[in-house]
């Protein structure tokens, strides 16, 4: 009634402004006004307003009121422009609802609007980034024959997903196509492949192409390198693999120690002492900064080289050089050899030696004998330290013995050796995990009172479980408490606190919590967004969660169908309840 008496002729432009001025939540009345305008003397709806009112269904995530809006128009004649496709697909990608974007977007293609090459990259984008290859395929097939193509990111995308479920005849067919066209993949694609056909044991089809990559256009990077020299040594190539490292350092690489170590610790597993030997040396001269586990690999087997070949008695240094490379390996058996060749030699073995069985021992999940060791041998020789009880506390706690850890750690004090923060921190997220928060706290006020700082998967750990137990405030105090000791926040700590106080009705200062870690270095994940969007859809701020439900989109992530469902029942329930209202008003 209100506007028929607006003594104003009627026009798109009119019925435009008014939609596009409609804020969050108002589709309904949005819908009201359509209806109205629709039956005015004189006026006919048009593309424009069709598409105003499609967006603002779409803005409320009116999904049902969109699709029966959808058959109304139809049933009346209007032809869908693919601007309004390209919204409805936008629409429901953005909702996650993928199935109903495949339809409409096989609608939008039977019909007689015009495709272009856009649409098809653009929604095969999607299907990639959803994993739905087979669909993706049957796009393509039927966009080639078009004379439309894919671009060259669109293409990198597609191989590099290909590469995740092994389909390498669609990406050898997608390489071809690229050829006719004169197009190449992005470097970060071509090694996606590389790694995949490595992999695969198709290791001279990873060299073909890396020798054609640069008549192509696009030449090889460090990794791209390091991968092929990585796999030739697994394989055993090791004259390829030196090849492809001369070419490497030909073309004015400067490998770093990612790309030494693929190439050094192959040779030296392989034997191939005196050629890694070489290498290094090599590298050194053109002051490549190594790692120590590279020195390390090439010292312990230039050692074992050279006791073969001069007969040299090796000394504690170089025993324990042996150890820690065969107990990382949990190459067991040679070394208890190495320690019963050294006692026979004269040479005690010292903390470090057995400190290093120890480790390979618990890497090998012998946990018995490891024990035995610790008490019938280390103890009896003064070799035990902390170091010691935390390796084998720490393989109690992940084989689930937790009480047999504990037990250890209360032995501890009884043997003289004073409990650190690593010993703390094992048994207290051990604890938390068995459902143990009594004692958790326990062991966390006792770490307090020794004046040992907790570290930060400690500290979010003790957030995480106040926040459950509805300690909202002491969580939101340990947190602070973190971050004056000069220990960063990462996301799980953030997400840990932002959950609690979602929980506990305080979303406001969630936000603010929120808006503090987009600040920082953690950068909220989907966690963040899911938690966040819950806690605002009970506190019923709606216009909130869009926002945030918006700027997730933002960032590449999508919500779970469950809560977006939640928010679009709790933004309907709202319109619903508005409606109501008005009816009242208007009875009075």
């Amino acid at each position: 009634m209100e506007l028929k008496e607006l003594n104003v002729e009627l026009n798109s432009y009119i019925v435009i402004q008014v939609l596009n001025s409609l804020p969050d939540c108002c589709s309904v009345l949005g819908l009201g006004f359509y209806t109205w305008a629709e039956l005015q003397s004189g006026f006919k709806h048009d593309h424009f307003t069709n598409k105003s009112m499609i967006v603002l269904l779409i803005r409320d995530c009116k999904f049902d009121d969109l699709w029966k809006f959808l058959q109304r128009i139809k049933d009346s004649g209007f032809f869908i422009h693919r601007s309004i496709y390209r919204i409805i697909i936008s629409g429901y990608v953005r909702a996650g609802l993928i199935d109903l974007a495949i339809q409409v977007f096989d609608e939008m293609i039977e019909s007689k609007c015009r495709v272009f090459s856009v649409d098809y990259n653009r929604f095969i984008g999607v299907l990639i980034r959803e994993s739905r290859f087979d669909l993706a395929e049957r796009y393509y097939c039927e966009m080639i024959p078009q004379g439309f193509s894919l671009t060259s990111f669109t293409y990198s995308r597609f191989i590099s997903g290909l590469c995740k479920v092994k389909n390498l005849r669609l990406i050898e067919r997608l390489l071809e196509d690229m050829d006719k066209l004169g197009s190449v993949p992005d470097i970060w694609a071509y090694n996606i492949h590389l790694n995949v056909l490595c992999k695969e044991d198709r290791l001279d089809m990873a060299y073909q192409i890396l020798q054609s990559m640069c008549q192509k256009g696009r030449d090889p990077d460090i990794v791209t390198y390091t991968t092929i020299i990585n796999w030739l040594c697994k394989f055993g190539r090791f004259e390829l693999a030196v090849e492809v490292w001369h070419d490497m350092i030909g073309k004015g690489f400067n490998p770093d120690s990612v790309a030494c170590g693929a190439l050094v610790f192959g040779l030296c597993e392989r034997g191939k002492v005196d050629l890694a030997y070489e290498l290094t040396v090599g590298m050194m001269k053109q002051r490549v900064v190594l790692s120590n586990s590279i020195y390390n690999a090439l010292i312990t087997q230039v050692i074992k080289a050279c006791m073969r070949r001069n007969g040299c008695e090796p000394d504690l240094v170089t025993y324990n050089i042996l150890l820690n490379y065969c107990c990382d390996r949990v190459m067991l058996e040679e070394a208890e050899k190495l320690m019963e060749n050294m006692e026979r030699s004269g040479i005690l073995p010292d903390s470090y030696s057995y400190n290093q069985l120890l480790k390979g021992l618990c890497k090998a999940k012998c946990l018995n004998k490891a024990y035995l060791l610790m008490v019938g041998k280390m103890e009896t020789r003064g070799l035990c330290d902390v170091v010691s009880f935390n390796t084998l506390i720490v393989a109690l706690c992940r084989a689930s013995y937790i009480k047999r850890a504990y037990d250890l750690f209360e032995e501890m004090s009884g043997r003289g050796i004073v409990a650190d923060t690593v010993t703390y921190a094992i048994l207290i997220n051990a604890f938390f995990r068995e459902g143990r928060a009594d004692l958790a706290e326990d062991l966390f006020d006792q770490m307090m009172n020794m004046n040992l700082v907790p570290d930060r998967i400690v500290y979010t750990t003790m957030v995480d479980h106040l926040c459950k137990t509805g300690r909202i405030e002491l969580a939101h105090n340990f947190f602070q408490n973190m971050i004056k000791k000069g220990i960063s926040p990462d996301v799980v700590s953030y997400n840990a606190l932002i959950n609690g106080l979602c929980k506990a009705c305080m979303v406001n200062k969630a936000m603010q919590l929120y808006e503090t870690m987009c600040h920082s270095r953690s950068h909220p994940d989907e966690v963040t967004y899911k938690v966040l969007i819950g806690g605002l859809i009970r506190e019923e701020k709606l216009s909130m969660a869009c926002r945030v439900w918006d700027r997730m989109m933002e960032n590449g992530f999508t919500l779970d169908r469950a809560v977006s469902e939640k928010l679009i029942s709790a933004i309907r329930s709202k319109d619903a309840s508005l409606m109501k209202i008005r009816r009242g008003k208007k009875r009075r």
